[in-house]
């Protein structure tokens, strides 16, 4: 990746700001986009060491001007912003539309007006829908299950579009679940850790059987690094993954042992998907970014969740263990 002043939208989140971090270590000129609001808030970034070495940028993603002036002077952008909570999106499926696939559009063309050299999508291995063969590879057929999957779909076909329209050198990356620091509630680990940690021994969770494929968020973001340094990988899609499937009972009784607890799982009604709805198997195949790229994953499934209930055992005020948040 020749680019050196490099946008990174959705920096203040959990992946964005891991990303825009280790971008900035590496030497890069980093502009932050993250979203407007009144109170100027940054989100993780907001106490970054990097902070000093980064510009921040306040916008919309929504916004096709907010954007356009975003990436001014850029020549290469990582795209992460997004709604990303699969049951919100039931509950307003037009936010995940205009979010995810109308500012992945912006993005697109904003990119394509400004000649930029390198522009990565994020994508989501919800697009692949429950498994219908396993290790799931890039040619796994695309199923939207949910509408935010659905929308994460539009918005990466209209990413190969302009690809193959405008020679846009565009790359897709498609991590499959992703966790560590700084991750929400919202998301499984994160739920099982703060509710063991705040005493409960019967958890509060969703479905329990499907299994998921888990990547610590350091691999992750190496992961993005290498795909945009990849020419060989312009208008593909690329999967991030350790080849690894766990499921979330299994998954919750192991987070338990390291904490060295006893837990009882409880199945929360509000917290299950639609039956339809809800991806059953997720197992990734890495072997195209492994035969690509030089990635390699370096955080095994133990170590990557002792850092995560080290790190929200430091943060617990950051979580809210009796409250369901979507």
């Amino acid at each position: 990746m020749t680019a050196q002043k490099v946008l990174v939208t959705g920096a203040g989140g959990f992946i964005g700001s891991h990303l825009t971090e280790r971008l900035t270590e590496m030497g890069y000129d980093v502009r932050a986009f993250v979203r407007y609001n009144s109170g100027s808030n940054w989100g993780w970034l907001e106490k970054s060491p990097c902070l000093p070495q980064i510009e921040i940028y306040s916008g919309d993603v929504r916004d096709y001007d907010s954007v356009r002036r975003a990436m001014q002077g850029c020549s290469a952008v990582f795209h992460l912003a997004a709604l990303i909570g699969i049951p919100y999106s039931y509950d307003s499926p037009l936010a995940y539309i205009k979010t995810n696939i109308e500012g992945t559009y912006n993005i697109l063309e904003n990119a394509r007006l400004a000649g930029l050299e390198n522009v990565v999508i994020t994508s989501t291995s919800e697009t692949y829908g429950t498994a219908q063969f396993v290790p799931i590879s890039e040619k796994h057929p695309l199923v939207g299950q949910s509408p935010y999957s659905a929308s994460k779909i539009a918005a990466d076909q209209l990413a190969l579009s302009y690809w193959l329209s405008f020679q846009l050198p565009v790359k897709i990356v498609r991590p499959f679940n992703t966790y560590g620091p700084r991750q929400s509630s919202r998301a499984v680990i994160p739920t099982i850790i703060s509710q063991i940690l705040s005493g409960k021994t019967t958890l509060n969770l969703g479905n329990i059987t499907p299994t998921r494929d888990l990547t610590f968020v350091d691999d992750t973001v190496e992961g993005f690094i290498s795909i945009a340094r990849s020419a060989k990988l312009n208008g593909e899609v690329t999967n991030i993954g350790n080849g690894a499937e766990i499921s979330i009972k299994d998954l919750a009784y192991e987070i338990a042992r390291l904490c060295n607890v006893k837990i009882k799982l409880q199945r929360a009604k509000e917290r299950r998907r639609p039956s339809g709805s809800e991806v059953e198997r997720l197992f990734c195949d890495n072997s195209k970014l492994l035969q690509k790229t030089k990635w390699r994953p370096r955080f095994s499934l133990e170590q990557g969740l002792l850092r995560t209930i080290d790190w929200i055992g430091q943060h617990m005020d950051s979580y809210k263990p009796d409250i369901y948040i979507k």
